[in-house]
């Protein structure tokens, strides 16, 4: 791709059209710039436009297509083509910094969000003068330049709050801290004398506030790995100014400069070596009263917020996002206090809470936000550790959450009008989120019908509360690990529970309410067989909704529930009653092809496994609808997705366990394509377990005859990938699927086929991998497929009693005394890196494992052994039969000591003996 006017002119047309609301213009057009995304000079094609061209629409939208381009291309994964040549790689490193500080805000997010994405995986190695150029700008005095300088820094270090301690880490940030420690510091003292300066000056304030929020954030990254001796020796002068800044007027308190500064003081106040900062009575008042009070209150852009941007203010409250509410940093800084300081802490509280609630009482519909502060103050007072999953795990036993639930929570929820003072419910319905674990099981019991009721509630902020509460109560776990409510303690309220979660979705800004559709599954979860009276009208809604959000799916954790939902009512209903599948593929399937036939990349991996869950119910044979459907699998556009791979080979799975014989008899002609698929998988060394997969299911359920042709190219294969890239997990794979394979043609069949690619070679097979490695193995039945199909090799291959063989006979049955005694050998050589799927960057490429459409383990050998140890004990005796006399002397003379042991008392369970 030239970098010519031409090319830019066409580049532009097309980025008109990804922007049009009509599918038929907006997705080829979107499919044509996938098409055209591997070629050299594309991405420098996109810079040049959002530099020079004069719409500013088009500028904007090149920004956004570069940063999702480098989000998708830019990691180099292993086995798989450089989706990004060296040259532009070179170029974009080169020019995208300048690039960045020279554009307008808009486009130095999307920029400096794509620049976080390189230096993840180029940073500092292969993008060493990245730093440096960073910190050389922070002398340019522009601030636009050095808030894009720190917005970068800031995307760039952010990382370092998540990732777990290491050597290498540590090494980073070092080399971070050395280059940037000191001109931040310095930054962040000349602006703020700047804000002295400018005090007065609203403009210069607002520009100079967001770059201290951004020095705050920075701060708190590079800090939070707790490496103080770089910021130590000015640790004092940060707490004061930012203490100073905390106590200013209420003007300063309107900004993000406020949360970011409180979660400094939060930070420091947490670690035991600065304890003394804060050890002071008048410091810890003084930080109480006029930090933490003032910033509990519920403010007008809070309630602006509650009311006109509710999925934001759910995201900052439930979530935690990055962008952190006042509140929260406020709810943090009270928990930093109370890990050093807690009884004092309590007491400065506990009387501000009851003069709070006491003003309320006084007139609540005018002082209700005394007590909304008053709940935030005792919750964040109360809570000392907590996780996302379990709500509050320690508590502070100075508060009584009980009393206050039953005193000052209950009251509100049991108000007769669901629209009454939406904040104190929302209030209400969090404290139950989070001190469930706390509060009685018969008071939570008591609110789940007035949850069920707030589903009905006007504030999308209540009804999503409603349904996350609900949500959160379906999976909490009783003493014995069960769920702690029962379907019979929930069964008085499943009709009202069912329909006021679905009236939910109808409800103004929740049609793809994500919180939802989450309780909706976990109710079907919970509430199994219950539901089957109402599943005929629960999944024409579900079908509906998914064809609406298949137009233009958005929301992705609403549509990957929502798909959960869909597997509980087959799996729910077609356990009960099996013949219930067609009615589910009545509903279903009209959908399933149009997502197909549009190519909604985002759903075909749900389809896919959707349509195994299916297909699996059927007991007997593959129903024509499906058949028709078996050639288009083997497209190859299809598996070039990383995201399919894993659906797909489920759904060829499910096709060869139910229609083997259809497939070879009626689709002989599409086996090659199975096996190209294969190919293509053992490949790759991120996917060569999904190709193992679909060759083991061949070689299970296909008739011998069919797969005759084919057998030795696939084992040429397989010993051309060990010969050019030999892995743990291939080797793995390999040993179940060698095993597998003689199980099921033969000890003999297995041998002549190794000799047969090349003389000696089944000898070099088991003294070069199966003996060394078969430890390595995991997994119950995968153990026992290799235990099967070795004690197969070891009595029912004469070859091994009677050839040059014979002599690894011992060592093969003490390899397999090992598979069954010893622990499994979990090493992994250094220079194996393998990359998940999961981990795979970009959101079009990554897989989603459908919970509840999960296919149960498999075990080809569980109607021929159960034992596999008395197996080998019957096998063994059966062989003494043949040659008496042998099989004693040659485990007598070559076995070690414990191996034998562990072989006398299998033949002892077994009550047979070796003649």
């Amino acid at each position: 791709m030239e970098l010519s006017d031409a090319n830019l002119q066409t580049l532009t047309e097309y980025l008109k059209k990804t922007l049009d609301p009509d599918p038929a213009i907006r997705r080829p057009a979107e499919k044509f710039l996938e098409s055209v995304e591997g070629n050299q000079n594309y991405p420098l094609l996109l810079l040049t436009l959002l530099e020079k061209s004069q719409d500013n629409v088009i500028k904007v939208c090149a920004s956004v297509t570069f940063k999702n381009y480098i989000k998708r291309n830019w990691r180099v994964v292993e086995d798989e083509p450089n989706k990004i040549c060296e040259a532009d790689r070179i170029a974009i490193k080169a020019n995208i910094v300048h690039l960045m500080l020279s554009s307008p805000e808009q486009i130095q997010k999307q920029l400096s969000d794509a620049i976080s994405i390189i230096g993840r995986e180029d940073f500092p190695q292969k993008w060493p003068d990245l730093l440096t150029e960073m910190v050389n700008r922070f002398q340019s005095g522009d601030f636009h330049v050095i808030n894009g300088v720190l917005r970068t820094a800031h995307s760039l270090f952010k990382r370092y709050r998540h990732e777990f301690k290491s050597n290498e880490l540590w090494t980073e940030i070092k080399l971070v801290l050395d280059a940037f420690a000191l001109p931040l510091t310095n930054l962040f003292k000349a602006t703020i004398e700047l804000c002295s300066t400018h005090a007065n000056d609203a403009s210069a304030l607002r520009i100079l506030f967001s770059s201290l929020i951004l020095i705050s954030k920075l701060f708190y990254s590079l800090n939070f790995q707790d490496l103080p001796e770089f910021f130590e020796d000015n640790m004092e002068t940060w707490m004061n100014n930012f203490h100073t800044l905390l106590t200013l007027d209420n003007k300063l308190l309107q900004t993000d400069l406020v949360s970011n500064a409180i979660q400094f003081l939060a930070s420091v106040c947490e670690r035991p070596h600065y304890k003394n900062l804060f050890e002071d009575q008048n410091t810890l008042t003084s930080i109480c009263e006029k930090v933490i009070v003032p910033n509990m209150e519920f403010r007008a852009a809070d309630e602006e917020a509650f009311e006109d941007n509710s999925e934001e203010y759910i995201r900052r409250d439930l979530e935690g996002s990055d962008i952190d509410t006042r509140r929260r940093a406020a709810c943090d800084l009270v928990r930093g206090l109370c890990k050093f300081f807690e009884g004092p802490v309590t007491g400065i509280f506990s009387g501000y809470v009851n003069s709070m609630l006491q003003e309320y009482a006084k007139n609540p519909s005018v002082n209700w936000k005394h007590k909304d502060a008053a709940i935030y103050l005792v919750t964040s007072l109360a809570s000392k550790a907590q996780t996302q999953k379990h709500g509050i795990t320690q508590a502070n036993e100075l508060v009584n959450l009980t009393e206050f639930f039953v005193n000052h929570i209950l009251p509100d929820l049991k108000s007769n009008n669901v629209n009454e003072f939406p904040v104190l419910k929302a209030d209400g319905i969090k404290y139950i989120m989070i001190f469930r674990n706390q509060v009685p099981k018969e008071h939570l019991l008591v609110s789940i019908p007035l949850l069920i009721g707030h589903l009905q509630a006007e504030s999308i902020v209540v009804h999503t509360y409603a349904a996350h509460a609900l949500e959160r109560l379906f999976t909490m776990r009783g003493p014995n690990n069960t769920t702690l409510f029962t379907a019979a303690e929930i069964a008085p309220f499943v009709e009202i529970l069912l329909t006021n979660l679905f009236k939910a979705l109808t409800l103004p800004g929740s049609s793809e309410n994500e919180y939802i559709m989450k309780a909706i599954m976990r109710s079907f979860s919970l509430l199994q067989e219950a539901i089957i009276p109402y599943i005929p009208t629960l999944i024409t809604q579900l079908t509906q909704k998914l064809l609406a959000v298949s137009k233009n799916p958005s929301k992705p954790h609403f549509n990957h529930y929502m798909f959960e939902a869909i597997c509980l009512s087959i799996r729910i209903t077609c356990k009960a009653n099996p013949a219930a599948v067609v009615n589910f593929e009545e509903a279903l399937f009209l959908v399933f092809t149009e997502i197909l036939q549009n190519d909604v990349q985002e759903f075909i991996p749900y389809v896919f496994q959707v349509m195994s869950l299916l297909l699996e119910t059927h007991k007997n044979d593959i129903p024509s609808s499906y058949m028709a459907l078996f050639p288009h699998l083997l497209q190859p556009v299809l598996w070039e997705r990383t995201g399919n791979i894993p659906a797909l080979v489920r759904l060829l799975q499910a096709f060869l366990e139910r229609g083997s014989n259809t497939i070879a008899n009626a689709a002989a002609d599409k086996i090659p394509g199975l096996l190209g698929v294969f190919q293509k998988l053992i490949a790759s060394k991120a996917n060569d377990h999904q190709g193992f997969y679909l060759l083991n299911s061949i070689i299970e359920h296909m008739p011998p005859e069919s797969v005759d042709q084919y057998r030795k190219q696939i084992f040429i294969l397989l010993f051309q990938r060990l010969q050019n890239s030999k892995t743990t997990k291939f080797i793995k794979s390999f040993l179940v699927f060698i095993n597998l394979y003689c199980i099921k043609y033969g000890a003999l069949a297995l041998q002549e086929i190794f000799d047969g690619i090349q003389p000696k070679m089944f000898g070099m097979v088991l003294e070069k991998i199966i003996i060394p490695e078969i430890q390595k193995v995991s997994g119950n039945v995968e153990k026992k497929i290799c235990a099967v199909g070795i004690t197969k090799l070891l009595t029912e291959c004469p070859p091994m009693m009677d050839t040059e063989y014979t002599k690894l006979w011992t060592p093969l049955l003490q390899s397999l005394i090992g598979l069954f005694e010893l622990p499994e050998d979990d090493t992994i050589p250094d220079e194996e890196h393998f990359i998940d799927i999961e981990d795979t960057p970009g959101y079009q490429t990554a897989f989603s494992q459908l919970a509840f459409a999960g296919k149960k383990e498999h075990d080809p050998v569980g109607q021929m052994v159960n034992n596999p140890k008395i197996h080998l004990a019957q096998s063994l005796h059966k062989l003494s039969t043949a040659c008496p006399g042998r099989v004693p002397s040659m485990v007598s003379t070559s076995l070690n000591a414990e191996a034998l042991q562990y072989l006398q008392g299998y033949l002892q369970a077994a009550s047979v003996t070796l003649l």
